[in-house]
């Protein structure tokens, strides 16, 4: 295997494919053919668009397989997280847009429904699929219909609660329902794996279940020593599947489990897929083995490194050079091994991104004190409360758009008892091309309210550091969200300073009106003061820091003075910064001050550039430009 393209050396098959029905036909060495061609489109594509390299490459032929035997899209198949779903996407009807992946007003990197009725559940985040899954499978028995419904899952979205919850009560229910395993994490040694895929296949067709079910039926008519051979049976056959396979765990929640089988053998998939289809009942779990950046030489090496991608050169694998910019995740992680060298105190959590939020290097030097918990965010926080209630002063590195889910754990297990949990908030505010699943615009709303919290944005990469180490030595429960991206190119302190708690600072005075940026909106306000100087306009512009507890006197002081406030923030509207200083100046009534507040809308932010989708919020410089003019226009 090379690291470039294969070429074709075959007829080209996929320029023919509209749907998952120009495949039923094909045989199967077309059909091998076929997957490395959508192998290399991916590849070609990705190198220039970016997006997820390596699971996408893990599951052609897993694609390929489901498509062909399952009659999609009567047949409901959902994606878990779907950033694998590139195959599936270039299979149904979308080929020709492919180009467009990820690009503003270009097809999504995840399934949306608006894109195709074979998308028939959007998803983003992990470990949904299942209950999505089985959602349908009971619609489907109410209304009396008889299609399949399949999830498709990886080991690592396995790891969270969401899931086991869904497959307890799948098994509860004992509905027809199909759970696809895609385990790329290559656990189970080839010689097992390919023994147990030579028996799942076998195991499933008709004559074996025929006879089991036979067996099953003839002894439970014999007398007590019937049903004692039937026992024996049983426990022969547990004992067997334990002993060959990882099945036992699936058994026990009353799945039919198959597998585990090769994931890259199309006969094999297929085999065992028509067998499932024709012969099984109840719900099954079929487990199968993939290795992640399959076909292209980097990314098996690494497929960490190319889970999710920017643009790179196809030849070397090497990204194409960014602008130089340190970023605030990088900024996070050497921070965090610089205060931890002082403070054994530290611990550090991640839900299985431990690159993604920059703590690669935190691990390796402070093994003992770093902990990844897999895609388990409600776990993760509990896990913190646990470790701080200890003595320790634990930090969460999760991204904004994951803390949403463990929200409860923070208000009932971090702030009721005020414990000293940092919530390290990455990728706070707009994300660019993952869209409205991976935007970080609600967490300002959501934790805003919650009662012994400290809420922190920093304006650049050198207050980061100082809000971390704030953070960490307050004695009770703190959040710093900070942007996806490079910083401002601000030198990095050496020493750490701790700010005082609700303190804001003035970077520009000025007397006609006052803007009050959040976070990475600061920079662009201050160029926008600039800005409004030279049309004779007189901007003040504070940085509040902190979002809870804000700085009152500060704020309430420089708005009478002006007259007129402008927030600025990279959240939702509703409940954020602004809806705060509306709040406060209410609460100090003062009404005689003109507002305007500047946030994303009451809308899913789609995907695209983040300069793209700040310009069309309102929150670049032209538009805080643009919106100062309109206020002070404004008569009284």
């Amino acid at each position: 295997m090379l690291n470039t393209l294969t070429g074709i050396s075959h007829r080209p098959l996929l320029k023919d494919i509209d749907s998952p029905a120009d495949i039923r036909g094909l045989a199967i060495p077309d059909l091998v053919d076929l997957a490395q061609e959508i192998r290399d489109l991916i590849i070609r594509t990705v190198s220039r668009t970016g997006g997820h390299l390596a699971p996408s490459l893990g599951v052609v032929e897993l694609t390929i397989a489901l498509h062909y035997v399952f009659d999609t899209p009567e047949d409901k198949l959902i994606w878990d997280v779907g950033h694998q779903s590139y195959a599936h996407k270039i299979l149904t009807g979308r080929r020709d847009q492919f180009a467009t992946l990820r690009q503003y007003k270009g097809i999504s990197g995840f399934p949306k429904i608006k894109e195709s009725r074979y998308d028939v559940f959007e998803t983003g985040h992990s470990s949904t699929s299942i209950s999505a899954a089985l959602g349908m499978a009971l619609a489907r028995d109410i209304k009396k219909e008889s299609h399949r419904a399949i999830a498709v899952i990886g080991d690592g979205s396995m790891t969270a609660g969401l899931a086991f919850e869904a497959l307890n009560n799948a098994g509860h229910l004992d509905r027809n329902l199909i759970v696809i395993l895609n385990d790329n994490e290559m656990s189970i040694s080839p010689n097992v794996g390919a023994l147990s895929s030579f028996l799942s296949r076998k195991l499933t067709g008709k004559t074996m279940r025929r006879v089991k079910a036979h067996i099953e039926e003839r002894l439970g008519q014999l007398s007590n020593v019937g049903e004692n051979i039937l026992n024996i049976l049983r426990k022969s056959e547990e004992s067997f599947k334990s002993f060959f396979t990882p099945g036992m765990l699936f058994e026990a929640l009353k799945f039919d489990y198959i597998g585990p089988i090769q994931g890259h053998e199309l006969e094999d998939l297929i085999e065992t897929f028509e067998g499932v289809r024709d012969n099984i009942h109840g719900p099954v779990l079929i487990h199968v083995l993939t290795k992640k950046g399959k076909g292209y030489l980097p990314a098996e090496t690494n497929p960490g490194l190319y889970h999710g991608v920017g643009p790179f050169d196809i030849a070397s694998g090497k990204p194409h050079s960014s602008n130089g910019s340190i970023s605030y995740t990088e900024v996070f992680g050497s921070t965090m091994v610089q205060m931890a060298m002082s403070d054994h105190r530290i611990a550090v959590i991640s839900a299985a991104m431990i690159a993604g939020t920059g703590l690669n290097s935190f691990a390796q030097q402070f093994p003992e004190r770093f902990f990844d918990v897999g895609i388990a965010e409600q776990h993760a926080v509990t896990f913190a409360a646990g470790l701080a209630s200890q003595g320790l002063r634990p930090v969460v590195a999760i991204y904004s758009s994951f803390f949403q889910r463990a929200l409860d754990q923070i208000i009932h297990d971090v702030c009721i008892p005020k414990l000293p949990v940092t919530l390290a908030i990455d990728r706070a505010g707009v994300v660019g091309d993952d869209g409205p699943t991976h935007h970080g615009v609600f967490d300002i709303s959501f934790l805003r309210f919650i009662p012994n919290l400290v809420v922190m944005a920093p304006k650049d990469e050198e207050e980061l550091q100082h809000m971390l180490y704030t953070a960490v030595t307050l004695g009770g429960p703190a959040a710093v969200r900070y942007p996806r991206g490079p910083g401002e190119r601000v030198e990095l302190a050496t020493t750490l300073k701790k700010l005082e708690i609700g303190k804001g600072e003035v970077l520009a005075e000025g007397d006609d009106i006052l803007l009050l940026p959040v976070g990475n909106r600061v920079y662009p306000a201050l160029a926008a003061a600039d800005g409004l100087r030279k049309v004779g306009i007189s901007a003040a512009v504070i940085n509040p820091r902190f979002i809870k507890p804000l700085d009152a006197e500060l704020i309430c002081t420089w708005a009478k003075r002006c007259g007129r406030v402008i927030t600025i923030e990279d959240n939702a509207r509703q409940g954020g910064f602004g809806s705060a200083i509306l709040e406060l100046l209410g609460s100090r009534r003062i009404a005689s001050v003109k507002s305007c507040l500047l946030a994303h809308p009451d809308e899913f932010v789609e995907h695209g550039p983040q300069a793209v989708l700040w310009k069309n919020s309102r929150l670049d410089t032209p538009s805080i430009i643009s919106a100062a003019i309109d206020l002070m226009q404004q008569k009284d």
